[in-house]
């Protein structure tokens, strides 16, 4: 299982400690040391679509007029920050944020 997020994100890291206390085996990704691949942002945007950029941040919001209007992967790109957090992949499916629903899928019992 991998968290992809930032280690500064206290969602991310109530969502690894809660994994990693349910017996999971799971790797965190800090996408602003190591960014995403194309092919990795490609498939997290084919799962979430335009739901991947967090519209409500102050780094969002700092974005250009052209980078606003560009498509999620560059907006991603230029600013790991607008990325929504987390996104959860375990083995073949994904999961974006911390919620009860995904809570409830993700954590036994």
């Amino acid at each position: 299982m991998i968290i992809y997020g930032l280690s500064t994100c206290s969602l991310c890291q109530k969502a690894l400690k809660a994994l990693e206390a349910d017996g999971k085996d799971v790797q965190f990704r800090d996408v602003r040391a190591e960014p995403l691949s194309e092919a990795e942002l490609a498939e997290l945007i084919a799962e979430f679509g335009d739901r991947l950029v967090d519209r409500s941040t102050n780094d969002y919001r700092g974005l250009s007029a052209w980078l606003k209007e560009s498509e999620a992967d560059a907006q991603i790109s230029a600013k790991p920050k607008v990325m929504a957090r987390p996104v959860i992949r375990d083995q073949n499916s994904y999961y974006l944020g911390w919620d009860e629903a995904v809570q409830q899928a993700l954590l036994e019992g």
